[in-house]
């Protein structure tokens, strides 16, 4: 039985806390003891990225690693040292532009994400610790803590909801050229298999997406596309993902919620990645309260489909041009 404290967990996430604690335990190990409900926090069930109060209560059952996973690393089996584009840092932030395709940290199948793999290239840090999550496949602005006191602040401000969060996306269809909000509720659930999903259902957690369509797109054979601006004021996982396939216009290349048939053809086409991508984000200093405009550039592959795509025919080419 742990006890979380102001500076041992307080703020921090249910999988990060317990990787901190058992360093030498494989993460599959530790995530597979949560799903299954040997992990309890204040004597409930729980999920990986459950938030951890000062004063909660976490009951850890004895770890029995596995033998396959006890056993030595080859060498050079450790996190290997990562160089991303620096959006922004100081002595308290280190704000980075991810790529798709890289989850943010180890786990569920991934060996080492960005947050250890950034360690191995920092080993100086003496605390470096994501301050959010974005999706494996999702690219963008992604915000690290370098302090304790800044990872506290930071994580209250997205409880409180004074951050600004803006995404771009290509969807299939025409989306309408003005504002739209989304808000059905969402709610997690496993599969079969395990894996995790997300699905509207009324009993789910609020969420906030505000669409706005800024240009419309027309790819041969495949038909219409628009590129969307989508603020949030909720972070729910999948939440774009979910609220875009749930209104009949799905990410183009979204592997869990998309249009299948279309992302296999988009692949063959040489469009391999899914159109989702983490472009701003404003937030307060954890040090000062001073506002800031972080912002990662839109990715070539956007660009890559943009050049591709041209105009529908009888097209709203006066619309787009004044967006």
């Amino acid at each position: 039985m742990a006890t979380v404290g102001e500076d041992d967990g307080a703020g921090q996430r249910l999988d990060n806390f317990l990787l901190r604690h058992y360093r030498n335990v494989p993460k599959s190990h530790l995530y597979r003891l949560i799903r299954s409900g040997q992990v309890r926090v204040n004597g409930s069930r729980c999920h990986p990225d459950d938030r951890l109060a000062e004063g909660d209560t976490v009951r850890i059952p004895p770890i029995r690693v596995p033998e396959v996973a006890a056993s030595p690393l080859p060498a050079g089996a450790g996190a290997a040292p990562l160089i991303l584009p620096i959006v922004f840092e100081d002595e308290s932030l280190l704000v980075v532009d991810k790529p798709e395709g890289l989850a943010v940290h180890g786990g569920s199948g991934v060996s080492h994400g960005v947050i250890e793999r950034l360690r191995a290239a920092r080993p100086e840090s003496r605390f470096l610790e994501l301050a959010h999550r974005i999706d494996r496949e999702t690219s963008g602005v992604l915000v690290l803590s370098k302090k304790r006191q800044a990872l506290v602040a930071l994580h209250a401000q997205w409880r409180e909801r004074v951050t600004g969060k803006r995404y771009l996306a290509i969807v299939r269809g025409r989306w309408p050229l003005r504002t739209k909000t989304l808000n059905q509720s969402l709610q997690r659930y496993l599969t079969p298999e395990g894996e995790r999903r997300v699905c509207v259902h009324a009993e789910g957690q609020e969420a906030i997406s505000r669409v706005t369509g800024l240009r419309r797109l027309a790819l041969p054979v495949l038909g219409e596309f628009t590129l969307v601006r989508v603020e949030i004021e909720t972070g729910r996982t999948h939440q774009i993902r979910v609220h875009l396939a749930h209104a009949g216009f799905p990410i183009a290349g979204d592997d869990k919620y998309g249009d299948f048939p279309l992302n296999r053809q988009l692949t063959r086409l040489g469009h391999r990645r899914m159109f989702l991508h983490a472009a701003e984000l404003d937030i307060s200093h954890p040090s000062g309260g001073r506002r800031l405009n972080l912002v990662a550039p839109m990715p070539s592959a956007f660009e890559s489909f943009l050049a591709a795509a041209r105009l529908p025919s009888g097209g709203d080419a006066a619309a787009v041009e004044a967006q």
